[in-house]
């Protein structure tokens, strides 16, 4: 999941105060007192929060990389730790925190994340406003607690990770849609919302959030990792509890500082969002759905980036390898069918019945002009869900197949759509001489691929190739001037590297 949010508008984030903010990193030096479109919001001025339900993950800690040696966290200790959650239980009320075990883990680890470390959180707290919010964020400074926020655990990064443990904060009860202005074509949220939930609310009006995420991911997270698709945060609380309010409603907004751009995408290293503005799009009159399969990965790469020269405004494009497309079909298939075990592209069309048959008609012709095969697209519902199920299924049906005792490298990496196929190509190369299990899927429309390479962590020869293999991946996706996602790199790799990352 590439980072990349468009047209934001505003958040309610809680701002972290501790100058010790730092994951694996050294500690940089906040502003306290911040004005925002001439307005300074203090603790007693929060917007009301009012009445839908789910679950989100944002990250939490880190600031600038200044070279490689990894500073001491000047952090509390466990026991002024549980200080801390003692005091936030008085103030909150003793069911609002945690510190069962199964609750604390659940929190902080996950199987398919890359990135693990020992440390675990203290406890697990569940504000209900932002004024909560606040109020442990102003208790975490006192005590200098490292806060996590936690939305939805989709995250396969490692985003709410505890390094230097704290307190995991879960964000699912702030979920409730505050106000939805449907003639202004936006909906003001806490960020607990479930996106599916929350076009399941707005369906009616004819609006919708255009995005297409894991389905239990909530919008808070959505915003604080830069989710494709997301446009808008509102209110923030920083790490001193201070809450500032990152842009009005206008679609047209320029004055002041853009903090908007500055928080989407933090990764709660900056704050902690509270409350978010979308903008939403008419539901479009037809949607479709086209699959291709093609020789090789870069025939399918390829494919896309004349597509995407063309100006096909094709609404996603997908690729999923052949290794992926095998694991599918040992896991049973998706959308009741056994597919074809080669590369395939995935695509999705929205527009008018007339512009939607046009786009598909194109599409069609390039597939055909890069040496795909196997073109189908759908005409009904049921058949663009079965056509794009494979994809929905991809990460669950790798972890069907997944041995026990082994883990996943998993890789985010963006380049431009020119260089695309090139790093796609060596990087499966590099990744197929291990003769481990390893696949590609991507968002190919937006240059962005994820690499996954299964391997032994006890096996050192196993770990030290798949290291290897990843660090050319990352030095060659910034030679080629695009990015990488440190939040998949372990941490004495991310030190290791930097030099490339900074």
């Amino acid at each position: 999941m590439q980072r990349m949010i468009q047209g934001h508008q505003a958040v309610q984030l809680v701002y972290k105060r501790s100058t010790q903010l730092s994951r694996n990193r050294q500690p940089i030096q906040f502003i306290h007192k911040i004005q925002c479109h001439g307005v300074r919001r203090d603790n007693a001025n929060f917007p009301k929060d009012q009445g839908l339900s789910s679950s989100w993950s944002l990250a939490a800690f880190g600031a600038g990389v200044v070279g490689s040696q990894k500073p001491v966290a000047k952090y509390a200790d466990q026991e002024t730790m549980l200080k801390g959650v003692r005091a936030i239980s008085d103030a909150l009320g003793p069911e609002s925190v945690t510190t069962d075990s199964d609750d604390i883990s659940f929190h902080s680890y996950s199987d398919v994340s890359t990135s693990h470390c020992a440390a675990r959180p203290v406890a697990v707290v569940t504000p209900k406003s932002t004024q909560e919010v606040s109020v442990i964020a102003r208790i975490c400074s006192d005590y200098r607690i490292p806060m996590i926020p936690f939305a939805g655990g989709s995250s396969v990064e490692g985003n709410f990770t505890a390094p230097y443990s704290g307190i995991s904060i879960n964000f699912s009860q702030m979920n409730k849609i505050i106000a939805f202005h449907e003639d202004d074509t936006d909906v003001v949220i806490q960020p607990g919302v479930n996106w599916v939930d929350l076009n399941d609310r707005i369906k009616e009006s004819g609006l919708f959030l255009p995005m297409d995420p894991s389905p239990t991911a909530l919008i808070g997270g959505m915003v604080a990792t830069n989710c494709s698709g997301t446009n808008a945060v509102r209110y923030v609380v920083l790490a001193d509890g201070s809450v500032i309010k990152t842009r009005h409603r206008p679609r047209k907004a320029s004055a002041g500082y853009n903090l908007n751009a500055l928080f989407t995408g933090s990764e709660g290293t900056l704050g902690m969002i509270t409350e978010i503005t979308l903008k939403l799009a008419p539901v479009p009159e037809t949607q479709s759905a086209a699959v291709a399969t093609f020789p090789s990965v870069r025939d399918a790469v390829s494919c896309t980036t004349k597509t995407m020269r063309q100006g096909i405004p094709v609404a996603a494009v997908e690729l999923m390898d052949e290794v992926q497309m095998q694991v599918i079909n040992k896991n049973g298939g998706a959308g009741g069918r056994i597919w074809e075990e080669k590369p395939m592209l995935m695509f999705k069309f929205s527009g008018t019945e007339q512009s939607v048959s046009a786009h598909i008609e194109r599409v069609e012709m390039m597939i055909s002009q890069a040496g795909g095969s196997a073109f189908e697209f759908a005409r009904t519902e049921k058949e663009m869900h079965n056509l794009w199920s494979a994809r929905k299924e991809a990460v669950w049906a790798m972890c069907a197949q997944w041995p026990e005792g082994t883990r996943i490298w998993s890789t985010d990496v963006a380049v431009p759509l020119s260089s695309l196929s090139v790093i796609i190509d060596l990087s499966k190369t590099e990744s197929s001489s291990l003769g481990l299990f390893s696949s590609v899927l991507g968002h190919v429309g937006d240059g962005n691929f994820h690499q996954a390479v299964m391997y032994d962590p006890s096996d050192s020869s196993q770990a030290h190739g798949v290291q290897e293999c990843v660090r050319k991946m990352v030095h060659r996706a910034v030679e080629m001037e695009g990015t990488v996602s440190v939040c998949c790199l372990p941490e004495a790799f991310l030190l290791a590297l930097t030099d490339w990352l900074c």
